[in-house]
């Protein structure tokens, strides 16, 4: 049960600032406090307040809208001020109510004299406007101006490209955010926060463009307020209180001017705040030290500048201590720039043993230890590259890298080896290599200072830019400056930045070469692992009915057809079933592809309730047939007919791809083997299955049927 905070209140206590702050914000943080700020604006509208809280209900407004002004300025991510918009309505209505209550009084008291509308209206008519209505009517109308030409009309403008430009670009971030997930760079509550970013971020701005027709209305809503009380108040005064003319447009003018300013200045500092918030972009700065590091970081720009405002201090009539003074104070903040750019850094002492004995820079006798290990897996990159992989100077690529492991070591089902990241001078600067097994794997070439903007084939609209192929999905794609990422994200193209390149790169060697990487070390510890849940089984299966060289080609023939070795209870539990003296490695992976057959078409049809396949013509399935009871271990194909089924094979996959799904050919168990190493040479990316894998409770539709065709050319 929520406790009331209003419950055993000590009177005694009001006199104690520190006791209302806190009883402040237990009642903020007990959920009261939007009702009591309801209520107080009710309150405000329907009865008639005295001065002394008029001065007190104005004095807070204007602390409040500084309050609010601050907060924006400090924070660092439109997000992290999400409660804005709904603030700015509250603030907004509380002071149009404020206005109401002000109006009352001024109409009902302002004969009395300035005091009767209470001291802060008195002092805004009376100090800042000089005692002259005339003065105070410019004033006003300059601030009007300020607030609903420049600021108001600028932040509302703002609000409603934001808001377009955000919705245009959520489907981009989405498959940037999938491309992440893929690429190991983020894992799923990741990805969910993202996703769940981009939706408040939608909300937050939306909400901002209508928000924004709030302050605009209140500045059109001011000026009305204005004229209607300068009107009501010239009449009330000659009609009621018997003033003459000039007395009364006196009197109540100045109350009314200094009425509007009073509720005009917390409104300019709202429309301000509402303009800082919507222009800002999410870094891990505030405005200020954004601003700081970004307008002082072109010490050439200073310079410049202080030779211009010094040319203008010497000329004569000109105020020149002023001109050359500021002169003075750029050339000075722009030596300060350059000599901290220019200051070396601190040398690396060597040590004193070293620097001691002069027998260290002598070269040692080779041994074993000079002669390396192949890294089995490893990344070199160009000399431009180097400092992504340097988390000293902010590079994230070695945390993406340690993710992708994570994620690929839980998909395949086995722990992946460490990726050596170096240096290579005999590389483009921009350049970087995946070597599997000292053995290049795959090539690329970044723009780190750039970012990638892929084009997953919905994309409208043409980036300046670079334009290249994708490394991984050979898309086309465009390097582009930061500053156009939201105009590639609203066009429909993917962005993404150049560590996630290489990662993603990386991710798809790894997952291709998975079965290179799975050895006699990574199995024994897996069946190390299994033997601690299931004992009796590894012990009898390993060695005693099954070698562990067998049960490595085994679970090494379901990482080339992209089968995860997840489950090793079923794997093992189909191999005790099947194995004996002398069974082939190919038998067994096909009895363990049956027992995981539920995990193979999941994979495959993705969540669908039903999988599309291709089928073999029945005269080619029997020519095939044929083929294999003739050939022994492999499956010999005329010439012709090979590369006819290649063409047809390659159109299939191609058709799958276009459509978004997996390219899948169904197959009769006997022809599995021989099809499956074929289509795994001539068509990488097409799925060969057996129907003996298909479960009983899984519907299939056939969409394709290969290939009359063929048979009927050869």
């Amino acid at each position: 049960m929520t406790r009331n905070p209003l419950a055993n209140l000590d009177l005694s206590q009001l006199s104690n600032p520190q006791f209302l702050l806190a009883r402040f914000q237990q009642i903020i943080s007990s959920g009261l406090g939007a009702p009591l700020v309801l209520l107080l604006m009710l309150a405000m509208v329907v009865l008639p307040l005295p001065a002394f809280m008029l001065d007190a209900l104005f004095t807070f407004n204007i602390a409040l809208a500084l309050v609010i002004t601050l907060v924006s300025v400090y924070t660092k991510r439109p997000l992290d001020f999400a409660a804005f918009p709904t603030i700015l309505l509250l603030v907004t209505l509380m002071r149009l109510a404020l206005n109401i209550a002000s109006t009352r009084v001024v109409l009902i008291n302002g004969h009395e004299g300035g005091a009767a509308a209470g001291h802060v209206i008195e002092a805004f008519g009376e100090f800042v406007i000089g005692g002259n209505f005339a003065v105070g009517l410019i004033v006003f109308a300059i601030l009007m101006i300020i607030n609903f030409v420049v600021v108001t009309k600028g932040a509302t403008r703002v609000s409603e490209v934001s808001a377009r430009f955000t919705l245009d670009a959520m489907p981009g971030k989405q498959m940037a955010i999938d491309a992440d997930l893929n690429a190991g760079v983020i894992d799923q509550d990741q990805a969910r926060k993202r996703r769940e970013e981009i939706i408040q971020e939608a909300d937050f701005y939306g909400a901002m463009d209508g928000a924004s027709k709030f302050v605009r209305g209140d500045a059109v809503a001011a000026l009305m307020i204005l004229f209607i009380n300068l009107i009501g108040g010239f009449a009330i005064g000659m009609t009621q209180h018997g003033l003459d003319a000039g007395q009364a447009a006196e009197t109540y003018a100045l109350l009314t001017i200094g009425d509007g300013l009073v509720a005009q200045i917390p409104g300019l500092l709202l429309a301000t705040a509402s303009g800082i918030i919507v222009t800002r972009v999410s870094s891990e700065q505030d405005m200020s030290e954004a601003m700081g590091a970004q307008l002082f970081q072109h010490p050439k720009a200073l310079f410049i500048t202080a030779g211009i405002v010094g040319v203008m201090g010497l000329i004569p009539g000109m105020p020149n201590i002023a001109f050359l003074s500021l002169a003075a104070l750029l050339a000075w903040l722009g030596k300060r720039i350059v000599d901290k750019a220019n200051a070396p850094e601190a040398p690396v002492e060597e040590p004193a043993e070293m620097a001691a004995d002069p027998r260290a820079a002598e070269p040692k006798e080779l041994g074993w230890d000079d002669v390396k290990p192949v890294d089995r897996v490893s990344l070199e990159v160009g000399f431009n590259l180097i400092p992504m992989v340097d988390s000293k100077r902010g590079g994230e690529l070695q945390s993406r890298i340690k993710g992708i492991r994570k994620k690929l070591s839980q998909d395949l089902g086995f722990l992946l080896p460490s990726v050596h990241v170096r240096d290579n001078l005999q590389l483009a600067g921009t350049g970087y290599q995946i070597m599997i097994k000292g053995v290049l794997a795959g090539i690329g070439t970044v723009m780190p200072d750039r970012e990638l903007a892929i084009n997953p084939g919905q994309a409208v609209g043409n980036l300046q830019g670079t334009k290249v192929k994708d490394p991984v999905f050979n898309m086309d794609a465009t390097w582009i400056t930061p500053d156009q990422r939201q105009q590639a994200h609203a066009f429909g193209y993917t962005v993404v930045d150049a560590s996630t390149v290489i990662a993603t790169h990386l991710n798809d060697i790894l997952a291709r070469h998975g079965h290179e990487l799975l050895g006699h070390e990574e199995v024994q510890k897996l069946l190390d692992r299994a033997a601690e849940y299931m004992p009796k089984l590894v012990e009898d299966l390993v060695p005693d009915m099954l070698s562990r060289r067998t049960l490595v080609k085994v679970l090494q023939n379901l990482l080339i057809d992209g089968v995860p070795i997840r489950d090793l209870r079923t794997i093992l539990e189909a191999l005790a079933e099947r194995a004996e003296p002398g069974i082939d490695s190919d038998t067994l992976t096909a009895a363990v592809r049956t027992a995981l057959r539920r995990t193979i078409v999941e994979s495959l049809a993705g969540g669908a309730d039903e999988l599309s396949v291709a089928t073999l013509d029945p005269s080619l399935e029997q020519l095939l047939g044929n083929s294999v009871a003739a050939g022994g271990a492999e499956m010999p194909l005329e010439p012709g007919l090979a590369e006819r089924l290649q063409a047809v094979l390659l159109e299939l996959k191609a058709k799958r791809d276009m459509a978004g799904e997996a390219a899948v050919l169904l197959v009769p168990p006997p022809l599995w083997n021989y099809l499956a190493r074929f289509v795994r040479r001539v068509v990488p990316g097409l799925k060969v299955i057996s129907f003996d894998e298909i479960p009983d409770d899984r519907n299939i539709r056939i969409d394709n049927i290969v290939g009359s065709q063929l048979v009927k050319a050869a």
